[in-house]
């Protein structure tokens, strides 16, 4: 009889993270994971630390204590660029171009300066970006004159040129029509059979469950729920703090 395979190990994690903002407990004790190649949707009511989190993932925020690892290596102290070049990409909900530029270029900043690439490299690094986020035909277009959906497109564009092991959603559905979020889920599903680990905080519960193995509910700073998808949305405490009034 052979025993259990090897655990799936974990790229990011928090362990005992907390924060506060002035006297405000934002983060407490907060323990959550994202393994290789996994999905991982995060929900709660607004003000429950979501983003948060994610800029102590990212490194926007050092925490107050506890600590971040990535790939089993404290990174705790480490800053944003450092981080973005082991492998943590960000996509934030307002999508932040580089105005005056291309939607290459902007790929290219990425690919650059999130990946340490030379020249031809990264040119090779932008394009494949914008095509697998279906930006190819407009390559050649300034950032600033593309609709909510393509600059969301460009947003997760300029993250996969920077090569992340993990990809980090922030209500990056936020603003779009059904119709739009689904076209973008349809490119997010096509990024994660990529092998690539994805941590999406999102109000489109709807849309975030057909992406995701796991959902974690946070609520005044703590996790409430960790685990299944629909046994975390029929969870009566969950029901209770936000799936009661959430857009489902």
């Amino acid at each position: 009889m052979t025993g259990p395979g090897p655990a799936t190990p974990r790229v990011l994690e928090a362990l005992d993270v907390s924060h506060r903002f002035g006297q405000l407990p934002v983060l407490v004790e907060v323990g959550f994971h994202v393994n290789d190649g996994e999905s991982v949707g995060v929900v709660g009511p607004n003000g429950a630390g979501k983003t948060t989190l994610l800029n102590v993932l990212s490194g926007v925020i050092r925490p107050d204590a506890g600590r971040v690892c990535f790939d089993g290596v404290d990174v705790t102290k480490l800053a944003v660029d450092r981080r973005c070049r082991m492998g943590v990409g960000r996509a934030h909900q307002v999508p932040r171009p580089f105005g005056g530029m291309t939607v290459f270029e902007n790929a290219l900043v990425g690919a650059t300066n999130g990946r340490a690439m030379r020249r031809r490299a990264a040119h090779q690094c932008a394009m494949e970006a914008i095509d697998r986020c279906r930006l190819s035909p407009l390559a050649n277009r300034r950032a600033e004159t593309l609709g909510l959906l393509d600059r969301k497109r460009l947003e997760l564009a300029r993250s996969l040129a920077t090569g992340p092991r993990v990809l980090l959603l922030d209500e990056i559905g936020g603003g779009l029509t059904d119709a739009e979020a689904v076209e973008l889920l349809d490119t997010i599903r096509e990024i994660r059979q990529e092998g690539i680990a994805i941590v999406w905080i999102e109000h489109l519960v709807h849309v975030l469950v057909q992406a995701i193995d796991r959902l974690v509910c946070f609520d005044q700073g703590r996790v409430l729920a960790d685990g299944d998808p629909q046994v975390v949305m029929s969870d009566p405490v969950v029901i209770d703090a936000y799936l009661g009034s959430a857009e489902l």
